[in-house]
Parts: C-alpha cells; sequence; structure tokens
C-alpha cells in the first residue's frame, strides 16, 4: 500500500494499493493522457474520468477492478490535479518496480 499527497499543504492524502495502479497499467489508463509538456491540471483530471467513463459503457465483461479504481481513488473526493500528478508519478515508478513479463 502506498500513500500519496493530494494538496500541495500535505493535509490529505489517499491510499493505493497495487491493485489499483495494475488496473492502470491494465486499462492504460495514464497512456496519452498529458501533454508533452506533462502538466496536470483539472482538464486532465476531466480527461481521466471522460476517459474512464467511456471504457465503463463500453465493455461488457468483468469490470470489477476498474469500478473498485473509481470508487477508490478516480472520483475520490480528494483526488484534484495535484493528487493525480503524484499518482502519475507514483504510477511511473512502480512501473520501473514491476515491469511486464516478456515473452520469449
Amino acid at each position: 500500500m502506498y500513500s500519496i499527497q493530494t494538496n500541495q499543504s500535505g493535509t490529505r492524502s489517499m491510499q493505493i494499493s497495487d491493485e489499483h495502479l495494475a488496473t492502470i497499467r491494465k486499462y492504460g489508463l495514464f497512456n496519452n493522457l498529458t501533454d508533452s509538456n506533462g502538466f496536470v491540471d483539472e482538464s486532465v483530471l476531466e480527461k481521466l474520468k471522460l476517459g474512464v467513463r467511456s471504457l465503463i459503457a463500453a465493455e461488457s465483461g468483468d469490470i470489477k477492478d476498474l469500478l473498485t479504481l473509481c470508487i477508490d481513488v478516480i472520483y475520490h473526493d480528494n483526488m484534484k490535479a495535484f493528487g493525480l500528478q503524484k499518482l502519475i508519478g507514483l504510477y511511473n515508478e512502480w512501473c520501473l518496480n514491476n515491469p511486464l513479463p516478456t515473452e520469449d
């Protein structure tokens, strides 16, 4: 379990699990999310939310992991642009430490 700060003053935080990060990877939620400058603002958070809604509407199978991510993280009251920036940083670090298995 990881903890990310969700505001600049450090008074709010959020718990992120390996399962949350694996779900982000599974659905490619951060692929092409930010512009080339890498700046995260409220419009980037809204873009993520709209992308997730589209995935939920399009999926017909088991999406319990995606719904859990939405409830626990993406649509959490504390999630703002600052928190998303910290989440993206955590995700990038997690991907370095948890590479995808390669096919031989």
